[in-house]
């Protein structure tokens, strides 16, 4: 019997800049496939290339000290939200959270934690002002 009630919490992924476009080979999802159980969109490298090619910078990689800041803001902003960090791993290309947070869309979530992420990056001069992250 399908639930009613909200979600006990949300697993979140996010791919830092440049690092995993559409139609790279290990399928991707936009808008339109972005339902759980459902196919992802499928390797097109000549899409993938055009992707790539139209970059504005080079893609972003976390390094370790870049990884433990993201981490620890994520952390810090989630205890103040009042939000229980399940579990999180700070990749080099990519972020995967489970947070309970229901008193906030996951999308809205995912936004905050990015946002506050990136601001704490550039207040320890880890990041300059203009990059995407």
């Amino acid at each position: 019997m399908p639930s009613t009630g909200p979600p006990l919490a949300y697993f979140l992924t996010w791919t830092t800049y440049g690092t995993w476009l559409h139609g790279d080979q290990r399928g991707s999802v936009d808008d339109a496939h972005n339902v759980f159980g459902h196919p992802v969109l499928e390797a097109q490298p000549h899409r993938a290339a055009r992707t790539r090619e139209g970059l504005a910078e080079q893609p972003f990689v976390m390094t370790a000290r870049v990884r433990d800041v993201v981490d620890d803001a994520i952390r810090t902003h989630a205890e103040f939200r009042s939000w229980r960090v399940l579990g999180l791993n700070v990749r080099t290309n990519h972020v995967h959270l489970v947070i309970e947070a229901n008193s906030h869309s996951p999308e809205q979530v995912m936004a905050q934690c990015k946002l506050w992420a990136t601001r704490r990056l550039r207040d320890r001069g880890l990041l300059d002002g203009r990059k995407r992250v």
